[in-house]
């Protein structure tokens, strides 16, 4: 991996950043994902012969870094291409590349993706939704019974790719398997979660009642279980990494113009220390995060699951560290303006909080890092 961005990354960097000022915060997020998706952004790490840009991981969370920093992040990103499109086309049967990859690659069609659950929290072994094979006197295929929350854009997606288990008949054991569920499916419910941080994306608690599937709705091997289940988490930490630090750079660079500007005493703000130094150091911290970042990307697209799960935790992690410190510091900076609506930070403080939270704490992080990277005992 090469620490200087190669010279097309840079370009597709300095492109988007320029898509992101031409809409900017208060953008409408149907025209920008068609905008963005039309220029071939949204599905840049997808396979060319789905429609792709041929890319990966890397070049898609450019993508949507540079949004974020332009104030227009597209949180679906992170659900839609990132793991729906990296699991069908690293799993999918060649009919489900052929109907899905296309249209997720030029936006015009789009995913969700369903696993947490309400009594399952970070604990991903607890997972209840099940899936059963329908005799075949009742037409074959797939039925799953279940509930999930936490489930973004559900209403604006076409489909959701739910995580299920189903009974491996070696072992009568649970082993998780992902399924394509239309958002039309009879027996498939939702509901909206009222939340007090406001997004573009809704947030929704599903019903899977007795949902019949077609057997081509399961992906990949049933057999695959964690394996299929990890290409998809691995790429949502590494865009929520990259959502984080686009959310820290526009707090960042308003709290840098403001300092630059604000004058009470005989110099502006910004030449005072006690200012300069805590926006500084919200400035390295961005960028170690993007490093780290770069490296769970770079792994993740070499093939290196191992080590791209290891750096991907660790890329979440730090992002959403700095993103807190950046938005909190820049609104500490502009003082009783940074708390006003015509500067836009006092949303992200409650925003900035979801990357310490989504889509896994940054104690089970912890957690992570104890057990596999230092070998240290689990306590559970």
């Amino acid at each position: 991996m090469s620490i200087v961005e190669s010279r097309e990354s840079r370009d597709l960097r300095a492109a988007v950043a320029a898509l992101g000022r031409r809409h900017g915060p208060g953008f409408d997020r149907d025209t920008l994902w068609s905008e963005a998706g039309t220029l071939g952004y949204l599905g840049v790490n997808l396979p060319e012969e789905y429609g792709g840009g041929g890319g990966g991981l890397a070049e898609l969370s450019i993508v949507l870094e540079e949004l974020g920093a332009a104030g227009c992040p597209l949180l679906l990103m992170v659900v839609s291409p990132a793991i729906c499109g990296t699991v069908i086309a690293r799993f999918g049967t060649e009919e489900q590349k052929r109907a899905w990859l296309p249209g997720l690659a030029d936006g015009s069609r789009t995913m969700a993706f369903g696993i947490t659950e309400p009594d399952a929290g970070s604990n991903s072994h607890r997972i209840t939704t099940t899936a059963r094979k329908a005799a075949d006197e009742d037409g074959g295929g797939w039925i799953l019974n279940g509930r999930k929350v936490f489930v973004s854009g559900v209403d604006i997606t076409d489909a959701t790719l739910i995580v299920g288990r189903t009974e491996d008949a070696r072992t009568g054991s649970l082993k998780p398997c992902l399924f394509i569920v239309p958002r039309d499916a009879q027996g498939f419910h939702r509901s909206q979660i009222d939340m007090e941080l406001q997004a573009v994306e809704k947030q929704f608690e599903l019903v899977l009642d007795d949902v019949r599937l077609p057997a081509d709705a399961l992906v990949g091997d049933e057999d695959a279980g964690l394996l299929q289940l990890f290409a998809g988490l691995n790429p949502e930490r590494v865009m929520t990494a990259a959502f984080a630090l686009g959310m820290g750079r526009y707090a960042l660079d308003k709290a840098v113009d403001y300092a630059k500007t604000r004058q009470v005493w005989q110099q502006p703000i910004g030449a005072h220390q006690a200012i300069a130094h805590p926006l500084a150091q919200a400035h390295i911290e961005i960028e170690l995060a993007r490093l780290m970042m770069r490296k769970a990307a770079h792994l993740y697209d070499a093939g290196d699951d191992a080590g791209a799960g290891e750096a991907a935790n660790i890329a979440k992690y730090a992002a959403g560290e700095a993103c807190v410190h950046a938005v909190d510091q820049a609104v500490h900076t502009l003082g009783g303006n940074g708390l006003t609506r015509e500067y836009g930070l006092a949303s992200l403080i409650a925003a900035s909080r979801v990357a310490r939270i989504a889509p896994v704490s940054r104690e089970m992080i912890l957690n992570y890092v104890s057990h596999q990277s230092l070998g240290l005992p689990k306590s559970y």
